[in-house]
């Protein structure tokens, strides 16, 4: 599996950048990806995207860091060779979009499958397996699985803050470790016991 994590200037790939990539090898936890780039030409910022990742705008406008189209030929060259290239995330299908769409911006062959495995689906799979019922947000009435929830229902600590790609993914990967083999998978999170073990 490939875990991935992407950062962007705002929630819309059709329209804003990426900023940074992470990504994990899970078969092979120690060959990791982790690269930041300036915006394409005509990038929209959103509000608050970079709240939550923590890029200044000087930073994403930086003419001295590589383009976006560089940074994902790079991440595309590293994922190449993986024997098992199906994305895992939390709401995956945000990054493959915009992994795809950097791609096709950078007129680059798109190889990854559509397909993805979400942690928050296997989150929810495994309250309801082991007859829990997951969290719902009561204002918009639909799970409340977020990032946070799933890694504390998996005994690990709320992602530090600001959110870095790499630090996703190596939240995703432990993640899917814990609900799918129910093993811990990554030293950083080795001294955290599985709560349901």
């Amino acid at each position: 599996m490939l875990i991935v994590d992407v950062e962007g200037s705002g929630t819309e790939y059709n329209v804003h950048s990426i900023v940074s990539i992470g990504a994990i090898d899970f078969n092979n936890p120690d060959n990791r990806f982790y690269g930041e780039c300036k915006i394409w030409d005509g990038a929209h910022i959103m509000d608050g995207a970079l709240a939550v990742n923590g890029f200044t705008e000087a930073e994403i406008l930086d003419e001295t860091k590589m383009t976006e189209g560089e940074l994902v030929t790079q991440f595309l060259e590293w994922s190449e060779h993986l024997g098992d290239k199906t994305i895992v995330g939390q709401n995956p299908s945000f990054d493959r979009d915009f992994l795809r769409a950097a791609a096709f911006r950078a007129h680059l062959s798109w190889m990854l499958a559509y397909r993805t495995l979400d942690t928050h689906t296997m989150c929810y799979m495994h309250m309801i397996k082991r007859g829990l019922k997951p969290p719902i947000d009561p204002q918009h009435k639909r799970s409340a699985l977020d990032l946070d929830a799933v890694l504390n229902y998996c005994g690990i600590p709320e992602e530090p803050k600001p959110h870095n790609a790499l630090t996703g993914a190596l939240s995703h990967a432990e993640v899917t470790s814990r609900l799918l083999y129910d093993k811990p998978l990554l030293a950083e999170f080795s001294h955290l016991p599985i709560p349901w073990l």
